[in-house]
């Protein structure tokens, strides 16, 4: 299921390299309907580069950030250089994800004799609530029918999502995520929320050997937070005490947070 949106600046993207040329190469971003991207010289590895097929070459998949884009005129400039290997191996991952959650839905359109146009209906309506379709699986898989409490879904497509999802995924420890919006106007802004995305990321420190703890971007203000633990209830106890200590960080420092369980739908 393609994305017709645009991505925003700061963003990791899933790209396929199309055209290398000596000033730079074209790329088709993969989860945004194909749009095409640029990648300059200058941004495919620092110091210099000489010849870009070095360093790129046309079929490859890469994970490229986001500079600028201009719907306007069609541009996305990206960054190659400016993604690290620990960033790259978990878009890639993110991404495939992403690719099952997309097959696992049309599972669900099979079983529940659903149309494309409800289809992806439904999938926008999961990416709203959850961040992506993957996660509204993982939570399906862990709490079944209540992962989906308050949320208006339609009773066979939940059916339908509880029973793929525990068909497909095997959780040899409980996989939970919420998120933090976070804002700072002051002029270390940026710096302040670093402050306060790294206090969050510190619990699992404190909580033991056995927790993991991801904190990534998910665009602006809005950072996720993924707890993987034993069980529910401590994964659960993890991701509220590092959601409020990122939220009592910024505040102590003059910005303001915000801890959401799910994403909120938007309200016409």
């Amino acid at each position: 299921m393609g994305n017709d949106n645009w991505p925003e600046v700061g963003e990791f993207v899933v790209c396929t390299v199309k055209n290398v040329t000596d000033f730079g190469a074209y790329v088709e971003l993969e989860e945004f309907g194909g749009r095409e991207g640029f990648i300059h010289i200058s941004e495919i590895k620092a110091g210099w580069v000489k010849y870009v097929r070095d360093y790129v070459r046309e079929g490859q998949k890469i994970v490229c950030k986001v500079l600028n884009v201009d719907p306007s005129r069609g541009h996305i400039d990206l960054s190659l250089k400016d993604v690290n290997e620990h960033q790259r191996r978990a878009k890639i991952q993110e991404w495939k994800n992403e690719q099952k959650a997309a097959k696992w839905l049309q599972f669900v359109a099979e079983e529940t004799k659903t149309d494309e146009d409800n289809l992806k209906t439904l999938h926008e309506k999961l990416v709203e609530e959850f961040g992506s379709a993957y996660s509204a699986f993982e939570e399906a898989a862990i709490e079944g029918e209540k992962a989906f409490k308050g949320i208006k879904v339609n009773k066979k497509y939940l059916k339908s999502i509880v029973k793929i999802a525990g068909e497909n995924i095997k959780l040899p420890f409980v996989d939970i995520a919420g998120y933090v919006d976070l804002t700072c106007n002051l002029p270390n802004g940026i710096e302040v929320i670093k402050q306060a995305l790294s206090a969050a990321n510190s619990i699992s420190d404190v909580d033991g050997k056995d927790v993991r703890l991801e904190v990534s971007y998910t665009g602006a203000p809005r950072y996720r937070i993924k707890v993987i633990a034993p069980d529910y209830k401590k994964a659960e106890s993890v991701l509220k005490k590092s959601a409020q200590t990122a939220v009592d960080t910024i505040a102590k420092l003059g910005g303001h947070g915000t801890f959401k369980r799910h994403i909120e739908s938007a309200k016409a």
